[in-house]
């Protein structure tokens, strides 16, 4: 069937928003749009800089940073770190740990027994080592740090998710002419739950551009927000040839 993976992926994530994923935490004021400057991304420049060794943005470098959760690193960092993962061999647009349903059925079921806590922390962490970019998980996983009073590690995880969000929206404003660009579908409708928005209809338009219309919020104008998946859908397309099965 014609995009087969990248349409039941994107079905999952509207099953998961109209569950209610909105009751989890928006994105803090330090990182809402307009609070840092708009840079569209460049894929090419990208790929030069994580793939020089000399260069501070070397992509292996960068991993160090993130794994000793270095707190110093710049937007631009992480805007490399984020999109240069596009880059590497083990990158796929739509990976999704085995143990990602686990924490998903326990944090629905709040509020959450000492023994459930323990699962969803243990759970969490597993699938973060298994995709460290999967933003449902980071905030499961901050949610469980700070039931369990682990508020250093909270902190960090939150700095983490800030910082990838930040990167996000650094990349455009949501508009058709600067959509955001985003590595794997799920971060679409993370980004809007951030906002404060429950997504209610998806619709992939020309030139690897997706629409995701919004439930109306008071006081909010946007109706919808544009997210770029070209690059996404670009490798897509060469790790799984029979996405554009049936195409014409």
């Amino acid at each position: 069937m014609k995009r087969l993976k990248y349409i039941l992926t994107i079905a999952i994530a509207l099953t998961f928003t109209a569950m209610g994923w909105s009751q989890a935490q928006q994105i803090p004021e330090r990182v809402q749009p307009n609070k840092f400057a708009i840079k569209k991304v460049d894929f090419d420049h990208v790929k030069e800089v994580i793939s020089n060794p000399k260069n501070a943005y070397y992509y292996p470098k960068l991993m160090k940073a993130y794994s000793s959760n270095d707190t110093t690193l710049s937007i631009e960092a992480w805007r490399n770190f984020y999109y240069g993962y596009t880059f590497q061999e083990d990158y796929n647009p739509f990976r999704e740990s085995i143990y990602s349903n686990v924490v998903e059925q326990l944090y629905y079921k709040q509020p959450h027994s000492r023994a459930e806590c323990d699962s969803i922390e243990k759970y969490a962490e597993k699938s973060l080592n298994d995709n460290m970019f999967d933003l449902n998980q980071m905030n499961f996983y901050i949610y469980v740090l700070k039931e369990k009073k682990k508020h250093a590690r909270a902190a960090v995880c939150q700095y983490r998710l800030d910082r990838l969000i930040a990167a996000i929206m650094s990349s455009g404003r949501g508009t058709k002419e600067e959509p955001w660009v985003v590595i794997t579908p799920e971060h679409e409708y993370n980004i809007i739950n951030f906002l404060g928005f429950v997504a209610t209809e998806h619709e992939t338009l020309d030139g690897g551009i997706d629409y995701i219309k919004v439930k109306p919020v008071a006081g909010k104008s946007a109706e919808g927000f544009y997210f770029d998946i070209s690059r996404m859908m670009e490798i897509a397309a060469l790790k799984f040839p029979d996405i554009n099965e049936g195409e014409e």
